[in-house]
């Protein structure tokens, strides 16, 4: 240890009298280091930290599985109450359950109308989950009864950002949808299920209501007894779906049931871009260690006279190894402390840009685990980049390094071929991850040239909550809809107005239909088609073609004939031989309403631009809705369009006083360009490109310093050679392409085995692309032609140094 010690203090002593070369170095390394140590944090709090749920491991989210025929490729499906109400009281497998949804309310009375994202949830929930509040208490038993359930639970930022963190707001009254509801309790900032959920109400069925099977749109959550297997919980699920289908075949054939880890549903959308990101961040920390090692390597061999002198005057070389390696160690732990600093800032940044990519699970930091893994990660990135420098200079004989004077060129030993290895690895890793992020570009690229099905240049969409409360009927909460979108229509710039209950690419609901003159099928085996509220002028803001007959105009309203109009891809499915207007159908939920057809529209992708381009979409005129079955889910903004003259954002402020002219406690958000909100759809690949491309960035500038300072020093240390040359006759051009070859030979050798590392590794991005192969000929010919001009680009201020050497003053000095 006093060894140790006392080689450390004498590396210390070189790096402070060279404080360019170690600052260098150390910058180097923290770009490394602060890029993993960034990831890392991300990673370690959604995949590595357990949930901030008690035992988690027994939590399980149960889904229904829906028939294929209705629904095919989906695995997944939301649950009705009375099936859930069934599995609560016939399973032996589950400690409880508990069924939530999703719900918005209109907060008024504390100044501007807000739209509030709510969570009702049946009784027990928070117990499986296993959370306590950390002010008052949770829902009671009897609140789960109707009229009895005007109790509200607060979310952590709710408390903090309305009531100012103040515990005394327990037992205040807050009014949501104009009705009083009782703080009763708080919850703490790590309660996040589910994500949007600003608070929690209970949820109260009716009789009517927990006897619906049809109705699927509740989420629910179970813990599991002691000791059962999730194999075991779910083949009493299979059992209990087989009892359920044969009981109800009308509603229930085809539906089964399937449990997941609580932690695969939280995380599992996440998880292969997080680990993707996790790999390109090791390779730029490898290329910055190839860098630091090739500074080293020829910091160490001006050296080599003074080691060959304590060589022969007797030190052993594992004690100059241990000595070579200190420097190394220094400057990595030094490039550590920088690279925690650049994490911060990377940490903020990334949240900043991507939070909506990554689970709620409360503050990331900085903590205990990173601290602990950036500082393993300092020492074993010292370790592997002084490595091969300690060893390098510790071979061969001392003799020789003695007779060799300082004048002369080294580049002919070993330390040549080792720089230029160091080349290679970091040419290859560099196209690799280069090659990662134009894949993702080219994908980036063709999604969005993808049509949509409209036209999303100069529209503005604006969600308005309407509470459907306020109203006696559907048809007054039609009125006072027309109402806003007349007054819309009449602002200045203007050109069209209309509103739908889901924007297009943003999902919906999806709902059985009944064909006249087809074969007569259950519920369960009817096809399911996309189904949307809309309103006139919607079709003419989207600019969604008309095919056949007419759209949704102002006579379709209650007390006329009930109609619908369908998408192309509806007609083709349901009457592929022939005309689909006059024809008739029936959506199932609404079983004593037939509508004909009157119109066919263009294909709109509803599910985002991903989506199969032929999804069969029904449109329904919002003037005739009737009052909906129970669904949390529609209690929910409808979507104003607007198409104006002027650049949209221009009226943003307008639209919003001409709704609060309508209704002044109407809450009013989300104003968005229509190009705004159909990129952010494209979120997750925007994601994935970005930081994919910011590590490639950051690993051809590593790499392009690193060619520069290898031939920097070749020329250096080759200076008699060189001067030769010019003696002997070169021109400054053959000095010149002498010197560019030295970084041509190792560039391309890096691109052959980058190239076979990117062919062999492309399988691992396929689900992360689209309209582009991950082998991809343009992409991997485009990003390995860069990388070539930039070697050659780094190597041409060396070259140009060289051709301004004296040869007389270099064979003066030899």
């Amino acid at each position: 240890m006093s060894a140790l010690l006392q080689d450390l203090r004498f590396a210390l002593r070189l790096l402070v009298k060279n404080p360019g070369f170690a600052l260098i170095a150390a910058i180097i390394m923290a770009l490394g280091i602060g890029a993993n140590t960034a990831i890392f944090t991300i990673v370690n709090k959604v995949l590595l930290e357990p949930l901030p749920f008690r035992d988690v491991d027994r939590i399980v989210q149960v889904w229904h599985t829906p028939p294929q025929s209705s629904f095919p490729g989906m695995t997944t499906f939301s649950i009705s109450p009375a099936n859930f109400l069934d599995w609560q009281r016939e399973n032996h497998v589950f400690e409880s359950m508990a069924l939530y949804s999703g719900a918005s309310f209109d907060l008024t009375g504390t100044g501007k109308p807000e739209s509030i994202g709510a969570s009702p949830v049946t009784n027990g929930f928070f117990s499986v989950l296993g959370v306590e509040p950390i002010h008052g208490r949770t829902f009671r038993a009897e609140e789960n009864n109707p009229g009895q359930n005007r109790e509200v639970v607060l979310s952590y930022k709710f408390w903090q950002t309305h009531y100012a963190a103040d515990p005394a707001a327990v037992g205040k009254t807050i009014n949501l949808d104009h009705e009083p509801y009782t703080i009763v309790g708080v919850m703490g900032p790590a309660m996040n299920k589910p994500g949007f959920a600003q608070m929690w109400v209970p949820k109260a069925f009716t009789p009517a209501e927990a006897a619906i099977r049809s109705n699927h749109n509740y989420l629910a959550v179970a813990r599991l007894k002691p000791g059962v297997t999730l194999e075991q919980a779910q083949a009493e699920m299979n059992t209990i779906s087989q009892h359920l289908e044969q009981a109800y075949p009308t509603d229930d054939k085809g539906w089964g049931a399937v449990i997941h880890p609580l932690r695969e549903e939280t995380v599992g959308n996440v998880r292969p871009a997080l680990l993707m990101m996790l790999g390109a961040v090791a390779f730029v920390l490898l290329i910055a260690c190839a860098n630091v090692a090739n500074l080293l390597l020829a910091r160490t061999f001006s050296r080599r006279k003074e080691i060959a002198i304590r060589t022969a005057m007797g030190a052993r070389r594992a004690r100059i190894v241990q000595q070579l390696l200190g420097e190394s160690v220094l400057i990595s732990l030094l490039g550590g402390a920088l690279g925690l600093v650049a994490a911060h800032f990377g940490i903020q940044l990334l949240l900043k840009l991507f939070a909506a990519q990554l689970p709620q699970l409360g503050e990331i930091t900085l903590n205990g685990p990173v601290l602990a893994f950036t500082f393993a990660l300092s020492l074993l990135t010292g370790i592997l980049s002084g490595l091969l420098p300690a060893v390098s200079m510790t071979r061969g004989d001392a003799s020789d390094a003695l007779k060799q004077g300082l004048g002369h060129t080294d580049a002919v030993g070993g330390s040549s071929a080792a720089r230029s290895a160091l080349v290679v690895v970091e040419v290859a890793l560099s196209l690799v991850l280069l090659i990662g992020a134009g894949l993702m570009i080219r994908s980036l690229s063709k999604l969005q040239t993808i049509n949509p099905g409209f036209d999303q240049k100069n529209v503005l969409t604006v969600n308005v909550q309407i509470n459907k409360k306020q109203f006696a009927d559907a048809t007054q909460e039609s009125q006072f809809a027309q109402q806003i979108i007349e007054r819309v229509r009449a602002i200045p710039g203007v050109a069209s107005a209309g509103a739908i209950d889901d924007l297009p690419l943003n999902g919906g609901s999806n709902q059985p239909v009944a064909i006249q003159g087809h074969p007569a099928l259950s519920l369960s085996e009817q096809p399911e088609v996309s189904v949307r509220v809309a309103t006139p002028g919607y079709f003419e803001t989207m600019r969604i073609p008309l095919l056949q007959g007419r759209v949704i105009g102002p006579d379709d309203r209650t007390g006329s004939a009930a109609v619908v109009v369908i998408s192309q891809s509806m007609a083709k499915q349901f009457w592929p031989n022939g005309d689909a207007i006059g024809h008739y159908l029936k959506l199932s939920f609404f079983p004593n309403e037939d509508r004909q057809v009157v119109g066919v529209v263009g294909d709109v992708k509803q599910s985002g631009l991903i989506s199969s381009a032929g999804m069969a979409t029904l449109y329904w005129p919002a003037a005739q809705t009737v009052a909906p079955i129970d669904s949390p889910w529609m209690s929910r903004p409808f979507a104003l369009v607007v198409r104006t003259t002027v650049p949209p954002r221009t009226l943003a402020t307008a639209i919003t006083d001409a709704v609060h002219q309508i209704g002044k406690d109407t809450p009013v958000d989300n104003v968005l360009t229509l190009e705004e909100f159909v990129d952010a759809t494209l979120t997750q690949q925007s994601f994935n490109m970005q930081l994919l491309t910011i590590f490639g960035l950051l690993a051809l500038i590593l790499c392009t310093v690193g060619i520069y300072s290898v031939l920097a020093y070749s020329v250096k240390r080759g200076m008699k050679d060189i001067g030769l040359r010019i003696a002997f006759g070169a021109t400054r051009s053959d000095v010149v392409r002498f010197v560019i070859t030295q970084a041509i030979k190792p560039t391309a050798i890096g691109v052959a085995i980058g190239l076979t590392a990117a062919w062999s590794l492309s399988r691992l991005v396929k689900s992360m692309v689209y309209g582009v192969s991950t082998r991809d000929t343009l992409t991997f010919v485009v990003v390995t032609a860069i990388l070539v001009l930039v070697a050659v680009a780094a190597s041409l201020i060396p070259a140009m140094r060289a051709t301004h050497i004296d040869p007389l003053a270099v064979i003066r000095d030899e």
